[in-house]
């Protein structure tokens, strides 16, 4: 259950899940005048969980419609519907339970629909399970298949198959990823994970680590720059990983070091993650500056936070002052359970070491309440640490047992309301934090990256040129008055107002 930011695209509601309008046929006298020509499928994909999920996404589409296919308005008008699925929460399985009844009914409407679900609830020996969960589905395809979409949708005709993407970057390289955001943009560097957390599906889902070769990497982040991304954020299950797998190489011999925690792992001669930080921020403009002028990564794990890493985000000026470093208790008895293998006080050294070393930086956190063992005192540890460490934010859930994870051979034995009060306690608590935190940052001026108009509560009225929002280096939301030529633009905010989520400011010289 570590959990990255959420990205659950909605859906119509099920009345409007409706079989698409198909064309007429033609009138008796123009029958034999009609070619066989193929009507390729019109898709539509439904994204639930993180950004690594987001990013399978953009390949996928970008897949389809290499293949010739369109992408529909919704799932109300598309003849094919991918559900990229997330394992890490049960509330995302159920979501995509919840509508197998609809999508049986529009089947039923419509023969020709059809449904493929992947992603991490998709795992190898339970085809019978997977079918019986979810029996509006005709095709299940894992994680690390879902570069056969095409394929095996009988989508790859002669004159495409030698186009599919078997790769990211051959995919790269065909154009076939579709990205949604002219602003930032995703870039994947290391699949899977080979971490020993007891409660995650992950390492079975998505199997071990795979680095992306250094060279592809950097080719793809400088193909990103010409075409004027603002932002780029590199993922991975484990981002901070990269590299250990990777063959050694002459041009990295001044790499050493490696972990303080956890397994230890040879990394000399390899480019570790720092090196890559270093390799895209030294694409430079003739003027010197970061062609990417902002870099991001998620998820971190604390045992690959090396000093290397360290040095790296502080030298790097493309950098951003932002990392999330999942904690997931402050308890030592309920970590070693988790399977962590890190110590609270190892934990905080580690924040310690990158604060003193980037005073700006931002910290984010995940914390799961409620697992196996967790005693009242094992709670307040945890909220103690919040008081302690003072996060900007926490993604926070109760503990709930993945079918398949070592935890589920661990005793469930924290009462679901119990669970329930204490992530209530929990996030009351991190609230305050977030605004005394936020209220520290009034009066200040912050690089602000636009990203678009100010979101609003339904029926909510937004002024089509006030209202915008984005983020700053340290990744808090920052709303803001201004002109919509401002989206895509990193201007100065002179910070006004400050809440728990978010900073409200105005435009400064």
């Amino acid at each position: 259950m570590r959990q990255l930011p959420v990205l659950d695209l909605p859906m119509p509601p099920a009345a409007a899940l409706q079989p698409a309008r198909r064309p007429s046929a033609p009138t008796p006298e123009l029958v034999e005048y009609v070619t066989d020509d193929v009507v390729m499928p019109r898709f539509h994909i439904w994204t639930l969980g993180c950004q690594m999920n987001r990013s399978d996404s953009e390949e996928m589409a970008g897949a389809l419609v290499a293949a010739g296919c369109s992408e529909a308005e919704g799932m109300a008008t598309a003849d094919l519907i991918v559900i990229d699925t997330c394992a890490i929460r049960e509330s995302a399985e159920q979501k995509v339970i919840g509508r197998m009844g609809v999508l049986g009914r529009a089947k039923e409407a419509d023969p020709s629909l059809r449904v493929v679900l992947t992603g991490c609830s998709v795992r190898d020996g339970d085809q019978g399970a997977l079918k019986r969960r979810y029996p509006a589905v005709d095709l299940f395809l894992r994680p690390d298949q879902q570069t056969e979409l095409v394929a095996r949708l009988g989508l790859a005709g002669a004159t495409t198959a030698d186009r599919l993407p078997h790769a990211r970057a051959t995919a790269v390289a065909a154009g076939a990823v579709r990205r949604q955001d002219p602003i930032s943009a995703w870039l994947p560097i290391i699949y899977g994970c080979d971490k020993t957390c007891t409660y995650c599906i992950v390492p079975l889902s998505r199997g071990p680590e795979r680095s992306r070769p250094y060279d592809d990497v950097l080719a793809e982040a400088r193909s990103l720059a010409e075409l004027g991304y603002q932002e780029v954020t590199l993922l991975g299950q484990n981002v901070n990983s990269y590299g250990h797998d990777l063959p050694r190489d002459a041009r990295f011999e001044g790499v050493r070091g490696g972990r303080r925690l956890g397994r230890s792992l040879d990394l000399d001669g390899r480019p570790d993650f720092a090196t890559l930080l270093r390799g895209i921020d030294g694409h430079r403009d003739a003027d010197g500056h970061p062609r990417i002028p902002r870099l991001r990564f998620v998820t971190s794990h604390p045992w690959d936070l090396t000093d290397q890493l360290i040095a790296a985000m502080a030298e790097c000026p493309s950098v951003c002052e932002h990392l999330h470093l999942p904690i997931q208790s402050g308890d030592d008895a309920v970590l070693r359970r988790m399977g962590r293998q890190y110590t609270v006080s190892a934990y905080v050294e580690l924040v310690d070491r990158l604060r003193a070393a980037v005073p700006e930086m931002s910290v984010t956190t995940d914390v799961i309440v409620g697992f196996s063992g967790e005693t009242d005192a094992a709670f307040q540890r945890t909220l103690d640490l919040l008081s302690s460490v003072r996060y900007e934010k926490v993604f926070a859930a109760a503990f709930s047992v993945r079918p398949g994870t070592p935890a589920a051979r661990l005793p469930d034995d924290v009462p679901p309301a119990i669970k329930r009060e204490r992530l209530n306690a929990l996030l009351a608590l991190q609230e305050g934090i977030g605004q005394a935190v936020h209220q520290q940052q009034v009066g200040r001026v912050f690089e602000v990256l636009v990203e678009g108009m100010r979101r609003t509560a339904p029926g909510g009225h937004v002024e089509p040129v006030q209202q915008l929002s984005g983020r700053d280096r340290q990744h808090r939301l920052v709303h803001l008055d201004g002109p919509v030529e401002l989206i895509g633009q990193r201007v100065p905010v002179l910070i006004e107002r400050a809440g728990p989520y978010a900073l409200v400011g105005h435009l400064t010289a």
